[in-house]
């Protein structure tokens, strides 16, 4: 099968604009390194991971101006209004040149734009997608792990304000966030799934503090609210319909293959470099038939995953409300890494665990990174299990796809 995509002399002309942009405006020193721990494409602890954060938010400035930075997004909303085959080429060659993603989450813009009311959309949809704000979701309680239903923290209304006090753990984000986006109980006495609201916590505020999570896979948080002052203009629907708005939030993050319509996996594409060489060095593992058969596997396996990929994201565009597609995208991908993992370590052997710092380590230490990441983002494999059984009707309950920024209609909200 020809996984590879054609596209029309337009296509061909933005996608020489996009080069030439990165070529004038993101010197070598500032592009994401191949072998990045940092969600946000910096290494975290390294020397450079502040100048890189500097650097790369006055780029999101520049890029929010040009629309190139939620290409998809309404134009009205700071978006681009390009169609997807621009944001295909974008994602593409910003990954090929190094470009660091913004440092906001779609999964708290989203939910602004289908739930929120204009002046909400004005007041923090707009600067979100022009970079001038930053934002990332805070979803997970030390007591619930995947069962984000189960929230203890508490909003009390407090005149015009919400008084918020709780806990998020294992959050994936920085100190210089400009807002926090989750669940909060505001009626204790109101049923599961009808308690809650959604907040966009403002940071820094009174109250709110972040402690680091010292992990081999890297540093998320703690964050602890104590009493803080969250407005009223800051909750997203109404003060009961929290779990409805996240429902959009999850939906996004389960379903949407985002950019990538062909996502390259550089463990493997290395893997099957480590195979070339060593085969045309005559050495016995460039020869091994077992070593050749997890090589194949794992690069046949990845490309099943881009076909989803691919699939999902034209749902996403032609906006299409999802049902199994995208779940099982997504499902397909955290199994996919992990018989990856295996396969790295039977190829490459112990070179696999050598990290960045060791002169020996092959690629920059991407294998070891690699080994030691994890495919937990959005829930476990047993999650995406009940998510597709849901949503083909042989679970014990039923599920319907949320509506996003693509899907969603008046009526909708």
């Amino acid at each position: 099968m020809n996984f590879e995509n054609t596209y029309t002399k337009e296509q061909e002309e933005f996608r020489m604009e996009v080069r030439a942009w990165i070529k004038a405006n993101v010197p070598e020193n500032m592009r994401m390194p191949a072998m990045s721990r940092g969600i946000f494409g910096y290494e975290e602890g390294s020397d450079r991971a502040a100048e890189m954060m500097a650097f790369w938010k006055e780029k999101h400035l520049e890029l929010g101006k040009k629309g190139w930075l939620y290409p998809t997004y309404p134009k009205q909303y700071g978006g681009g209004g390009f169609t997807a085959e621009h944001e295909a080429t974008l994602a593409e060659e910003f990954h090929k040149g190094g470009v660091v993603p913004h440092h906001s989450d779609a999964q708290t813009i989203d939910p602004v734009l289908v739930w929120g009311t204009e002046a909400q959309k004005q007041k923090f949809v707009v600067p979100l997608v022009r970079g001038e704000k930053t934002s990332h979701r805070a979803l997970t309680e030390p007591q619930s792990g995947s069962d984000l239903a189960n929230v203890r923290t508490r909003a009390v209304r407090d005149g015009d304000d919400w008084l918020i006090t709780g806990q998020r753990v294992f959050i994936s984000t920085f100190e210089g966030v400009d807002y926090l986006s989750g669940p909060a109980m505001t009626d204790p006495d109101a049923p599961r799934h009808r308690n809650v609201g959604f907040f966009l916590i403002p940071n820094p505020v009174k109250g709110l503090t972040m402690q680091n999570m010292n992990l081999i896979t890297g540093k998320p948080k703690f964050i602890f609210m104590d009493n803080v002052r969250v407005p009223a203009d800051h909750l997203i629907g109404d003060p009961t319909q929290g779990w409805q708005v996240m429902g959009t939030v999850l939906d996004q993050e389960q379903q949407s293959s985002g950019s990538a319509v062909a996502p390259e996996n550089r463990v493997v594409t290395t893997l099957v470099d480590v195979m070339q060489q060593n085969r045309k060095r005559g050495t016995h593992s460039g020869s091994d038939p077992v070593l050749q058969q997890n090589t194949v596997s794992a690069w046949i396996d990845h490309h099943i995953y881009a076909l989803f990929v691919m699939r999902t994201h034209w749902l996403f565009m032609s906006k299409t409300a999802m049902g199994w597609e995208g779940a099982t995208g997504r499902h397909i991908n955290r199994e996919e890494g992990l018989r990856t993992k295996a396969r790295v370590r039977t190829v490459m052997g112990m070179y696999a665990h050598l990290g960045k710092n060791d002169p020996l380590a092959p690629y920059g230490g991407l294998q070891d990174w690699q080994q030691m990441s994890y495919p937990h983002t959005a829930g476990g494999i047993n999650i995406g299990k009940v998510i597709i059984a849901r949503r083909i009707g042989i679970s014990r309950t039923r599920e319907r796809a949320a509506p996003t920024r693509l899907t969603a209609t008046k009526t909708t909200v």
